[in-house]
């Protein structure tokens, strides 16, 4: 891609782990509320490439999204507890803003940052703990009704609907991510649904780089790595997008360590 990607919320957990793993791809802005560490930026970028501005400032938005071949949307409140003022302002209004500013600069495409959280209430009482572990069958596949388990979640499923819109009548091109549990380097610990929905940095970063890279018009698609036991299909995300995740969690034992070093050990 010869023009840059926009990067909102760059600062945040997602987004470092998208900039350590392909931030050497390609050409950046990033924009975060707050200045960006030194160290968070990828070689090249400079503080020219850096955009210090709320996703709910119009103009601030419009002036990071001219020019950009494509936006890579993180930025939002994250909390799962967070109310509704904020869910409403900084994930709905903010997707709104960024969604209308690229397509008014016509920009190509928009990688949304969606959750697990806008489908959590599938984990009923009847379907858990059963559905976290590897022999069971049920699968979400991303053509299921959102059912958000939270307000954090209402707004994240009313962010895919907002980008289902803005490619229906603008021909944005959008993929939406519903991802799971990131975290570096182990799978979450002695906690089976964390687990079942890990998604490695490394994988992370490659998910967002076949968002970026390949054809699709509007998906949905889940943010885990190939973890055998699992709830959430990835064969949407393998089959469109190219997506070959490299991490499992069945690699570590429960408690996070790698089977390999146990196994040395004994």
């Amino acid at each position: 891609m010869d023009e840059p990607v926009l990067l909102t919320g760059a600062g945040g957990r997602v987004g470092r782990a998208i900039l350590a793993g392909i931030g050497e791809a390609y050409d950046w802005r990033l924009l975060d509320r707050e200045p960006l560490a030194e160290e968070h930026l990828p070689s090249g970028v400079g503080a020219d490439d850096v955009v210090v501005a709320d996703v709910t400032d119009e103009e601030g938005v419009r002036e990071a999204v001219a020019g950009v071949g494509a936006v890579v949307h993180l930025a939002g409140d994250p909390r799962p507890n967070a109310p509704w003022d904020s869910v409403l302002s900084n994930n709905i209004d903010g997707t709104q803003t960024v969604l209308a500013a690229a397509a008014e600069a016509g920009v190509d495409r928009v990688v949304f940052a969606s959750s697990n959280h806008a489908v959590g209430a599938y984990e009923t009482d009847d379907r858990t703990p059963d559905m976290y572990r590897k022999d069971d069958e049920f699968r979400l596949n991303g053509t299921e009704l959102p059912r958000p388990s939270n307000l954090y979640g209402v707004s994240k499923a009313a962010g895919e609907t907002l980008g289902r819109y803005y490619h229906d009548h603008h021909d944005v091109s959008v993929a939406c991510v519903r991802i799971g549990n990131l975290t570096k380097g182990h799978p979450p610990k002695e906690y089976e649904r964390g687990q079942a929905m890990w998604l490695s940095h490394r994988d992370c970063a490659h998910l967002f780089d076949r968002c970026l890279r390949a054809d699709y018009d509007y998906e949905i698609v889940y943010g885990i790595s190939d973890n055998d036991r699992k709830y959430y299909s990835i064969e949407r995300a393998r089959d469109v997008l190219g997506y070959d995740p490299q991490d499992n969690s069945a690699d570590y034992t429960f408690g996070g360590e790698p089977k390999g070093e146990v196994e040395s050990r004994q």
